[in-house]
């Protein structure tokens, strides 16, 4: 594996170290590095030294290693190539590439218009992915030698999962093995005529035997990866145990789901990032999310056809998928990304990306938007579902006569109030606060609510006993909007980041509405956008 391009007398590691760039994980071909485009310190930028390519997980930004340092000089590609050689020539470059065989000591002056030899190897010898089907057939066997706990279990049957144990049989969610059965494992595998070389997970032990990458740290439930074929391209776990790094900010949980991956080891293979696919095959109408775990939830709740990636900016892999899709007549593509699109400029600009998509496959793309109260299209329809049990229960209960009670008459009085939402325009801006706390719009960098990013979405009254506190009478009127909308309402339901006013013909009261409460704030109604007028319909 050549470590320098052809062309160049150098390579991406060596414009790495002159950046500074933090490195976070080192691989067989590449490093994950901290993004210096979009400040994310998670080690989502991945910088690949044998094809001398990077791109940052999270914010999307990507490109070749002379792009790299000249866009964060703003300077031409040109320009970069020259100073990087500048500063190679006087020996600033000492991070330390070596590590990978990589010299960072140019061979010759560079003369324009010529190609400069390349030197040198690098990374941990790898194996030559198997093919799909050799995939499928090692994974596919091992998930039928492994079990799932009774913790485990428990959890994927919990309100915050919500799935059967048919549907667990069903997606195939095992437990990871402990460290010490991993060799045995391989090895039965190996006696059933099964290819681990080039399998995702598997590696050549340093003693010389296959064995497959489990270990205490990443324990937790293993997810299959299925493409729309059917076959197990690779498999993501569930972590028990969210891993930390040292330098993350105390409000990061640290990373929940990773991929069964042996790329760090010797003849190991990379995942990659394969496309997951729950459901009917082909389908008119295809959903579009992030998270396997998710999507195949979701797929039990609605019974939709779902693709989905590992995360929101890792869309780039979908474009087979839509060529597929759009050939066996997929007609539509919902977008059902989570709803952090609202205020993530990154995560926005891949759901942007799949509206690109489609359209250049000839399919129509539309944008699912629900309760900002969830995060998840998965989170969504599971209290969907519990608020119809609730109502059914309700209704069970109510049907028995006997059982009803007179309840005495209580004075109550008409509270005039206001409801205000973010409005992202027609071309869905996000705002960084967006259905977060007050917290989160004071690290935005408001001390206030900023009023002209808000809406008027209602004016109404509500009964209210006598003696009601406005923090009774601000829930009330959340809980308006958490069941079934008022008749005519045009907005959301009432989420983190609304404003709710409560007025009368001597006071204003404005009230943000936080994660766990409401909290008093000052806001400009005149600012905001006026309420949309109703159409001839109605709406």
């Amino acid at each position: 594996m050549d470590s320098h391009p052809q062309e160049f007398p150098f390579g991406i590691m060596t414009v790495a170290e002159l950046l500074h760039l933090n490195v976070r994980r080192r691989l067989a071909d590449s490093a994950y590095v901290d993004c210096p485009f979009c400040g994310d310190k998670r080690g989502k930028m991945n910088v690949n030294f044998s094809r001398n390519v990077w791109r940052c997980n999270y914010c999307g930004e990507s490109g070749g290693m002379l792009a790299l340092y000249a866009r964060l000089n703003n300077m031409s590609n040109s320009q970069a190539y020259y100073e990087i050689w500048d500063a190679l020539s006087t020996g600033e470059a000492s991070w330390g590439c070596e590590d990978y065989g990589i010299s960072t000591t140019p061979t010759a002056a560079p003369v324009q218009g010529a190609a400069a030899p390349g030197q040198g190897k690098g990374g941990i010898p790898q194996s030559p992915s198997a093919d799909a089907q050799e995939v499928h057939r090692t994974l596919s066997r091992l998930f039928e030698m492994l079990t799932l706990s009774a913790a485990h279990r428990n959890h994927l049957r919990s309100e915050k999962r919500g799935l059967t144990d048919e549907q667990i049989k069903q997606f195939g969610f095992k437990s990871t093995p402990p460290y010490f059965l991993c060799r045995s494992l391989t090895e039965r595998l190996i006696g059933q005529g099964c290819t681990v070389a080039g399998v995702p997970g598997f590696y050549r032990h340093e003693n010389g035997y296959w064995t497959v990458k489990f270990t205490s740290r990443t324990s937790g439930i293993l997810i299959p990866a299925v493409g729309m074929d059917g076959l197990i391209r690779g498999a993501q776990i569930m972590l028990d145990t969210p891993i930390r790094d040292k330098n993350d900010p105390p409000d990061k949980s640290g990373a929940k789901y990773i991929w069964l991956s042996s790329s760090s080891k010797n003849m190991g293979t990379t995942s990659g990032s394969p496309v997951h696919f729950v459901g009917k095959f082909p389908a008119r109408t295809v959903y579009v999310t992030e998270g396997l775990l998710k999507a195949d939830i979701a797929h039990c709740l609605m019974n939709r056809s779902i693709v989905t990636t590992a995360g929101a900016n890792n869309v780039g892999a979908l474009n087979d998928v839509f060529r597929t899709l759009a050939q066996e007549g997929t007609e539509l593509i919902i977008e059902a990304q989570d709803m952090d699109k609202y205020r993530n400029a990154n995560t926005a600009k891949g759901s942007s990306k799949i509206y690109l998509m489609a359209k250049e496959h000839g399919m129509e793309c539309r944008r699912l938007t629900w309760d900002p109260n969830f995060k998840g299209i998965d989170d969504w329809q599971l209290a969907l579902r519990k608020k119809e049990r609730q109502r059914e229960e309700e209704r069970t209960d109510s049907g028995d006569a006997d059982a009803r009670q007179d309840v005495p008459e209580t004075k109550c009085f008409l509270q005039k109030y206001r409801v205000y939402q973010l409005d992202f325009g027609r071309e869905q801006t996000p705002i960084p606060f967006a259905f977060e706390g007050v917290k989160e719009l004071h690290k935005a960098g408001y001390e206030q609510p900023p009023a002209k990013e808000y809406r008027l979405t209602w004016d109404s009254a509500l009964p209210c006993p006598e003696n009601s506190t406005d923090k009774e009478i601000l829930k009330r009127i959340k809980d308006v909007f958490s069941v079934q909308l008022p008749a005519g309402y045009r907005g959301r339901q009432v989420a983190p980041s609304d404003i709710l006013e409560l007025y009368d013909d001597e006071k204003r009261c404005y009230y943000y509405v936080d994660t766990g409460g409401f909290e008093p704030v000052r806001f400009s109604p005149f600012l905001a956008k006026p309420m949309q007028e109703q159409d001839s319909t109605g709406r």
